[in-house]
């Protein structure tokens, strides 16, 4: 075959870089994205807050010595939130010159971005005073800043063990042992391998590594004195271990009780996970009422000494979305708007965006007045995209709250169900999109905070021929549960015939699942607890 060439005319969907930065901002958090704009505010020098001194850049406006490029065209009008999101303009904006468009006109998300955003400093709630630098005189911390301040428990041993008179050498072995807890008080690794650690591999002095496992042994022994009580244990039978025999020491507890729960941490650990009373009455040697009473001694105890020292950054949930409601009680109204407190506030750089449009470039300033441009271009697009991805997010809030109306008003009982594409094919877009504007994002209601996902839910069939939505069954699930006689639970099959009687076609297989997802014990260990 000769080789020969050909024309062929195809169609294919290409993503601008425009549009891949919509969509990735589009799924970002309310966090991710506030670190997102921090980095591009870092990143673009034409990029600023909307509260800063410089004043902002008035598109739209004509210039005199500088005629308008066909780029420049596409921001001509000025973006205007609605209504129910909507701020006060400050007063740079309140000095600005009249553009000429009324607010009657309608008005498209070709805006030079200045729209009056929320501050940055209050991701901490509306009502939260602003992040305080060091700088300033305010004393007020956040919650992560007082997390970050929490004294660590390497450090709350560290202080206890300046009491102790201790030799050199067990004052160092003290040191090292509790450097080397993990995070829950725990000491995992074996004094031996500890101590051969020390004096390394090649060292053949069995008398030396004979001391050093004794100084070591020592310093676990005041180890283990320290509080909390239970740090140093090796695994978590010791540690329950040391917790009962310092209430035997300290408190009038019943001594038979722990004496048994003693002997309860003797044995293999999952008979006391499983509640398995009925292998524990042999081997301990105790009545089934003194085993019961020991288990229940032994769940009030801490299995993780080292819990409350533990560092911990507090996920604080802001919702992005605000449901409030007006009427009286026969015809209650919902109102939906954005939350302007996760909204930040950006504009282009006036004096920047000014310089680069009055400077005529050439030779090789061409290059460099082209990369400047290109910036400049970029913050627009991060601007609109970030207006773009809030009016999303707002549109798919109200068609939710308009679909679930009976759960706003009776609570989870009420839900309907309903899926992604709904929702897609009411607003014209793709089901993706409206999967990522729900994940990580977080609406306010009358009955607590919810992820817009939680709204979503498949349905079962009724014998009336219609659905009920998943979530209204977990709930009816959680109220059976919640009324029945603790001496006698209901099991999953009771569940299910419950269910029928009110009309709802559940398995008991399901019915497992949902409990599960609830995070509730079966019938027999509910009895047992």
């Amino acid at each position: 075959m000769k080789p020969s060439l050909s024309l062929r005319v195809s169609q294919h969907l290409a993503l601008t870089p425009q549009l891949q930065q919509s969509i990735r901002l589009l799924q970002l958090s309310t966090l991710d994205l506030d670190q997102e704009v921090n980095q591009m505010l870092d990143d673009n020098p034409f990029l600023e807050r909307a509260n800063d001194e410089a004043e902002r850049e008035l598109f739209g406006l004509a210039q005199a010595d500088t005629p308008v490029s066909t780029a420049d065209k596409d921001f001509e009008s000025v973006y205007t939130p609605p209504e129910s999101t909507r701020l006060k303009t400050s007063e740079a904006d309140s000095d600005a010159p009249d553009t000429g468009l009324s607010s009657d006109d309608t008005l498209d998300w070709d805006g030079d971005g200045s729209v009056s955003l929320s501050p940055d400093d209050s991701e901490w709630g509306g009502d939260a005073p602003a992040r305080g630098n060091n700088l300033s005189g305010d004393d007020a911390m956040d919650a992560t800043e007082l997390a970050r301040n929490q004294e660590s428990l390497q450090s709350h041993l560290h202080r206890q063990a300046l009491s102790l008179h201790l030799s050199d050498e067990d004052s160092a072995a003290l040191r090292f042992l509790i450097e080397s807890l993990n995070d829950d008080g725990y000491l995992q690794d074996d004094l031996t391998e500890l101590a051969r650690g020390l004096a390394g591999d090649d060292d053949d002095d069995d008398d030396e590594l004979a001391q050093l496992v004794h100084h070591f042994t020592v310093a676990l022994r005041l180890l283990q004195s320290l509080e909390p009580v239970g740090v140093g244990a090796r695994n978590l039978a010791e540690c329950l271990t040391l917790q009962l025999r310092s209430l035997r020491d300290s408190t009038t507890c019943n001594l038979d009780t722990i004496d048994v729960a003693l002997r309860i941490c003797a044995q293999p650990m999952d008979l006391l996970a499983r509640r398995d009373i009925k292998h524990l009455v042999p081997l301990v040697d105790a009545s089934d009422t003194a085993v019961r009473n020991a288990i229940g001694l032994l769940g009030h105890l801490e299995p993780k000494p080292g819990r409350r020292f533990i560092d911990l950054e507090r996920n604080v949930v802001i919702p992005d979305v605000l449901v409030l409601r007006s009427g009286d009680e026969t015809s209650p109204k919902f109102e939906v708007r954005l939350n302007p407190d996760v909204m930040p506030r950006l504009r282009v750089h006036d004096i920047y965006a000014s310089a680069l449009r009055g400077h005529k470039a050439g030779g090789t300033d061409a290059a460099n007045a082209l990369a400047l441009q290109q910036r400049l271009t970029e913050a627009r697009w991060f601007i609109k995209n970030i207006q773009q991805r809030f009016e999303t997010i707002l549109r798919v809030s109200k068609a939710i709250v308009e679909r679930q109306k009976s759960f706003f008003i009776h609570g989870e009982l009420a839900m309907r169900p309903l899926v992604l594409r709904e929702i897609a094919d009411e607003l014209g877009l793709h089901e993706s999109t409206i999967s990522r504007v729900t994940t990580a994002k977080y609406m306010a209601t009358p009955y607590g905070t919810f992820e817009l996902k939680y709204f979503f839910g498949s349905g079962l069939n009724t014998e009336s021929g219609g659905n009920a939505s998943s979530t209204a069954v977990r709930a009816l699930i959680k109220q059976f549960i919640d009324a029945e006689s603790p001496k006698k639970p209901l099991s999953d099959n009771q569940l299910s015939e419950m269910l029928k009687e009110q009309g709802i076609e559940c398995a008991r297989r399901t019915v497992a699942k949902y409990r599960e997802g609830l995070r509730i014990a079966t019938a027999s260990l509910r009895k047992t607890l």
